[in-house]
């Protein structure tokens, strides 16, 4: 790993298996639902319903969706009071490392690294760090009204990045079926792709650091 990657706000290592269980890798996209059920209620967005009727007695029922989810929630707020209070409460981050963490050990799974089912507060084979920030030092208060519009040439990179992570993933799949290793290479190629994440990530959602994120898998 470079210098800029070890010395970065966010770091993901990810254990490499040297044996991975066919079964459960047959049956991923299947095992995985429970967790991304939990997952997805932490974090996902709110609804609302309600009732309508035209004049002509038809009764129209509509769902609207309200919120963005945590995620939103804890973006905007970390924002705000970065800019208002020039403070990023330490729970606050407490709360978003665990939740990254956790978000990331499901993605590794789902990602056939690791044979290991994720758990909702061990560390398991996903080491993920993130530096908490001394706001008045290290932080620009006004960086987050601009720091999702710097990132748009990662997130334009990292789109790509993903779509062939897909297909190494599938890739992966057949040759683990067959062999019940991850070719190193790829295994490397796609924890890089989550690192780079986990970085972009940290600057631009989690608004943990204004050093703008190296483009680099390593």
């Amino acid at each position: 790993m470079t210098d800029a990657g070890n010395s970065y706000a966010a770091r993901l290592e990810v254990d490499y298996p040297e044996r991975l269980d066919r079964v459960t890798t047959f049956f991923r996209l299947i095992w995985v639902i429970p967790i991304a059920i939990i997952y997805s209620l932490l974090t996902g967005g709110g609804s609302s319903t309600y009732t309508t009727v035209s004049a002509n007695g038809t009764t129209v029922e509509k769902v609207t969706q309200s919120g963005g989810g945590i995620l939103a929630g804890l973006f905007v707020a970390t924002a705000l009071m970065i800019i208002v209070r020039v403070k990023y409460p330490r729970w606050w981050f407490d709360f978003a490392l665990e939740l990254t963490r956790f978000g990331y050990r499901i993605g590794t799974y789902m990602a056939l690294l690791t044979d290991r089912y994720p758990s909702t507060d061990e560390e398991q084979a996903v080491h993920l760090e993130l530096d908490y920030p001394n706001v008045e030092s290290d932080l620009n208060r006004w960086m987050p009204l601009v720091k999702w519009l710097l990132a748009i040439p990662h997130y334009v990179v990292l789109a790509f990045l993903w779509l062939a992570t897909l297909f190494v993933v599938l890739i992966a799949w057949i040759v683990i079926l067959f062999t019940g290793k991850y070719p190193r290479g790829m295994f490397d190629f796609v924890v890089g792709v989550g690192r780079w994440t986990l970085r972009v990530e940290a600057y631009a959602v989690l608004l943990l650091t204004d050093d703008y994120p190296p483009f680099s898998l390593r």
